[in-house]
């Protein structure tokens, strides 16, 4: 006992042998060894990794002009540009929390959330400041000081009162110093689920969290410190799954891009040799339809990352022939992005590319810093069989999970009952020990007592060489309880019919998964392109009572 004493006690943490981890050591870091290498770029803006270091602290010091300080909430309402990159630093410099608003929210919710966030200061795009506005009117609090982000390119809207960004970053001399936080718990940012029921959930992230999955996207993509990374990902969705801290951590190269347009992505890849990027199968399926009936094709090496719950195996077809190399990852807003990540291994180059598709449209493994997910039963918390067939539900634990739900106490003990992050995401485990999700449990169809994977159905109804994409979702029935029902968006010509549809998925799967009925329209995403499947839930409900 003395000698684990003197082990654990009598040598004590100091400032010279322990720091609070925290991202903001990266950009200090890169400042100092690449203080002219490209950071951060914008249309004909080039910001230096030494500028974007300077403008960073600027902006703290402008926080701090106006009493912000640590535990304040910080907002921002702005797409890919600068002052966006800039504020993942600049707002937790202050030892404030930064939360990243969803551009596509309504005026409804964005005031839900800057209410219940209690923002004291909020920085805003003009191609919002009507919403914004309209928020700002529906307070129940004092409303916050609003700066607005000019932006040259966008040439549109009207600011929200006299503050603007650059004038104000100008002005400021004495600079703040870039300290590491008091305690490596403290939060660093706050983003909100997409509230498809009721309001949305404020997730909290700390520090320690940020920094380790940061890293995590270093060492599971092997990324080097020559990177040109594409911003086709909004920052706004998890804080970029933290690629803005990672970008600082290897001193990196960001292409910022104001909105995604397929044809502008591909100039930008060939432009600048774009090596990486991220985004939904959504993103990427534009991508390479782009791609195939342009003349040039992309001449250097691309990785892409693709985050789903079940990308399309069309969709990782269509890629790896224009030569995008895809990494299929998965998680959650209270994972801070990627979780989990399906690492290839070495004899997969080897398989034919149907069997490559199907291994590499699994969920994976544990991400490198997240400490463990399982596939549990939720009801006795035991872990399911690796035999590919038996489904519970996912679940993590470990640094890489939020702090909780801000101000939902019941939610956050419900999310966290038995010791696990409880996802909502049902999968199986296959003998290699890589998870595939099966569903989300409440997008189950149960038909006739049969369980039916909405996700499968998708899945071959996307292999038909006429489907862009396509979602499915329950249709109540008399006989059957409810049966699948496909809302389904054609490629532009297509004349193809819903009874061919539904005989190409009859001949592809058992026919009682067919779905009865099939919807052609444009399908409802959100800014991520994630599907918003209860919209068309919806939508179907109300056919159905009229």
């Amino acid at each position: 006992m003395n000698g684990l004493c003197e082990f654990n006690q009598a040598l004590e943490k100091t400032p010279a042998n322990h720091v609070a981890l925290s991202p903001l050591s990266f950009i200090k870091r890169a400042a100092a060894v690449y203080p002219d290498r490209a950071a951060v770029v914008y249309g004909d803006t080039t910001y230096t990794w030494g500028q974007t270091y300077r403008r960073c602290r600027q902006l703290a010091s402008v926080l701090k002009e106006y009493d912000i300080s640590r535990g304040d909430t910080v907002s921002v309402m702005l797409p890919n540009v600068p002052a966006m990159y800039e504020a993942h630093f600049g707002v937790p410099m202050t030892g404030a929390v930064l939360n990243s608003i969803n551009t596509r929210l309504d005026a409804e919710a964005v005031a839900f959330i800057l209410d219940h966030s209690r923002t004291r200061l909020l920085l805003v795009d003009p191609e919002y400041a009507s919403v914004v506005e309209k928020a700002l009117s529906m307070l129940e609090r004092a409303a916050p000081i609003v700066i607005n982000v000019s932006d040259p390119s966008y040439g549109k809207g009207s600011p929200i009162g006299d503050l603007e960004y650059e004038g104000l970053l100008a002005e400021q001399s004495d600079l703040s110093e870039c300290q590491p936080p008091l305690d490596e718990w403290d939060a660093i940012a706050l983003g909100y689920t997409s509230g498809t029921t009721g309001n949305p959930k404020g997730v909290v992230t700390h520090h320690r969290g940020a920094y380790l999955n940061a890293v995590s996207n270093v060492l599971s993509w092997g990324l080097a410190s020559n990177v040109v990374y594409l911003w086709t990902l909004p920052m706004f969705h998890c804080n970029g799954w933290c690629f803005p801290w990672t970008l600082a951590a290897i001193g990196g190269t960001s292409i910022c891009l104001r909105k995604v347009d397929p044809e502008l992505i591909l100039q930008l890849i060939k432009q600048h040799r774009v090596t990486h990027y991220c985004g939904a199968p959504i993103v990427h399926s534009m991508i390479a339809e782009a791609a195939s009936v342009q003349s040039s094709p992309i001449e250097h090496k691309v990785s892409g990352l693709i985050a789903g719950a079940a990308p399309p195996a069309a969709v990782l077809e269509k890629m790896e022939r224009i030569g995008v190399e895809l990494t299929h990852v998965y998680g959650l807003t209270e994972t801070y992005g990627p979780a989990t990540v399906c690492v290839k291994q070495d004899d997969w180059a080897d398989r034919t590319l149907e069997e490559r598709i199907q291994l590499n449209g699994r969920q994976g493994v544990t991400y490198p810093l997240q400490e463990e997910v399982v596939v549990l039963d939720p009801k006795t918390l035991e872990p399911v069989p690796a035999d590919g067939k038996t489904v519970g539900e996912i679940m993590f634990r470990g640094n890489i999970v939020m702090k909780g739900y801000l101000r939902n106490e019941s939610a956050t003990e419900e999310a966290f009952a038995g010791g696990w992050f409880h996802t909502g995401d049902l999968a199986v485990v296959h003998a290699d020990g890589y998870i595939k999700i099966s569903d989300r449990s409440k997008d189950v169809i149960i038909s006739g007592g049969e369980n039916i994977s909405s996700l499968e159905v998708e899945d071959v109804i996307q292999r038909h060489p006429d489907v862009e994409l396509a979602a499915v979702v329950p249709l109540a029935d008399e006989k059957w309880g409810e049966v699948p029902a496909a809302f389904v968006q054609l490629r532009h010509g297509s004349e193809l019919t819903e009874q061919a549809l539904i005989d190409f998925c009859r001949e592809n799967m058992s026919r009682f998964k067919a779905p009865k009925k099939i919807i052609f329209e444009r399908i409802p995403t959100t800014s991520t392109g994630k599907i918003q499947k209860f919209v068309l839930r919806q939508q179907l409900a109300a056919a159905q009572s009229s």
